[in-house]
């Protein structure tokens, strides 16, 4: 029998890295989109990956040339995201406090 993690007593770690996961794949979601449906779409699906997504497209065209394709930023951002769990991840693995199994 596997011991199992509690959600609830790991929530600072669970809690950000399913956000950070979330804008990630949808990020990654509005790429494929992008491919099909026109970026002046008023499709509802389309709309709420704009939504979600527009907040770290801010941020990221902050640091990102203007010149740069909007599906390269949101690839950009997918990866930017990735590597931002990992941090995470290796943050609470040096402070001791990520969630292990024994």
């Amino acid at each position: 029998m596997q011991p199992t993690i509690p959600f609830f007593s790991y929530w600072y770690f669970h809690l950000p890295n399913f956000v950070l996961a979330a804008l990630m794949y949808t990020l990654l979601g509005r790429v494929i989109l992008g491919f099909v449906v026109d970026p002046d779409s008023q499709n509802y699906i389309w709309r709420f990956f704009c939504r979600i997504t527009d907040p770290v497209i801010a941020v990221l065209a902050w640091v990102t040339p203007k010149a740069t394709v909007p599906v390269v930023l949101w690839l950009f951002g997918f990866v930017w995201l990735f590597w931002l769990r990992v941090a995470l991840l290796n943050l609470y693995l040096w402070l001791g406090i990520a969630p292990r199994v024994s």
